[in-house]
């Protein structure tokens, strides 16, 4: 069973050498999302709930692309570049609205820096459709 790229048009898409996600079979394997608008600038600067949420609705993106949902979600990995209280406070305020029940297996970790300097949270995934 071959693998399918998945792409979601963004106008940085294929500018760097990654795929948004990758199909294999009912696996969907989500990249890191960012809190990138479709020009690919940063959104939120200096706020984590506004990034959080743009990294999860980029992922929604993703997802809708390959067939699946948040709902089809089983393992989350998320990166912040800052584990302070409020970081990771705002971080989960904004999780529970995408994952309000039954969330997924999730890892979170505190990180240096991210490929842009002004984003604080980076979101991977993997869903199982079906």
């Amino acid at each position: 069973m071959p693998k399918e790229v998945i792409r979601t048009g963004e106008n940085w898409e294929g500018k760097m050498s990654f795929s948004q996600g990758i199909k294999h079979g009912s696996l969907v394997f989500v990249s890191g999302q960012g809190a990138l608008d479709t020009d690919g600038n940063v959104v939120g600067k200096g706020d984590i709930k506004a990034q959080t949420r743009q990294a999860l609705n980029n992922m929604a993106k993703v997802l809708k692309n390959a067939g699946a949902s948040l709902n089809d979600v089983v393992k989350v990995t998320a990166f912040i570049t800052n584990r302070s209280p409020g970081m990771i406070q705002g971080y989960d305020a904004v999780f529970g609205e995408f994952f309000p029940t039954d969330c997924p297996a999730s890892t979170l970790v505190e990180i240096k820096s991210l490929v842009l300097r002004d984003m604080m949270v980076e979101i991977e995934a993997i869903a199982v459709i079906g």
